[in-house]
């Protein structure tokens, strides 16, 4: 997301955009979908179909932050990168940039996956075990 904002501010996308928006083909596509928004039935549909693609795209975010959470947990198995896990809890500054981070939109998605695993007794037996164990390391 961040790639993305930089890339849109740039003085070179905005000239990109300007210049698209000015074309003949963009504006017959607003024309277009102006006039084909005029009729409710096909506004429905279209409303329907985005939200449809809305869902499904959040429900794909949702799974992609669950596969990395679930990723994460299975590494945190490893005793090598427990340890180093351990190692940078320890670090001052590496705490600071979580704490920056739990304002991260994107980190949100991944606190929310891991709430929503909590409530499979196998995954928080898991969780409850390795924070356990990373516990008894700090």
């Amino acid at each position: 997301m961040a790639e993305a904002k930089k890339m849109m501010e740039s003085p070179e996308f905005k000239k990109q955009m300007k210049e698209f928006e000015n074309s003949k083909e963009f504006k017959e596509a607003v024309k277009k979908t102006k006039k084909m928004m005029e009729d409710p039935q096909t506004a429905a549909r279209m409303e329907a179909q985005v939200e449809h693609m809305v869902q499904r795209g959040q429900n794909e975010m949702k799974k992609g932050a669950r596969n990395t959470m679930t990723d994460v947990m299975q590494a945190m198995n490893d005793p090598a990168i427990m340890q180093e896990a351990v190692k940078m809890m320890k670090d001052p500054k590496f705490a600071e940039q979580m704490r920056a981070m739990q304002n991260d939109p994107e980190m949100r998605k991944y606190m929310q996956a891991m709430q929503e695993m909590m409530a499979d007794p196998a995954a928080r037996s898991q969780f409850e075990q390795l924070s356990s164990s990373m516990k008894a390391q700090l």
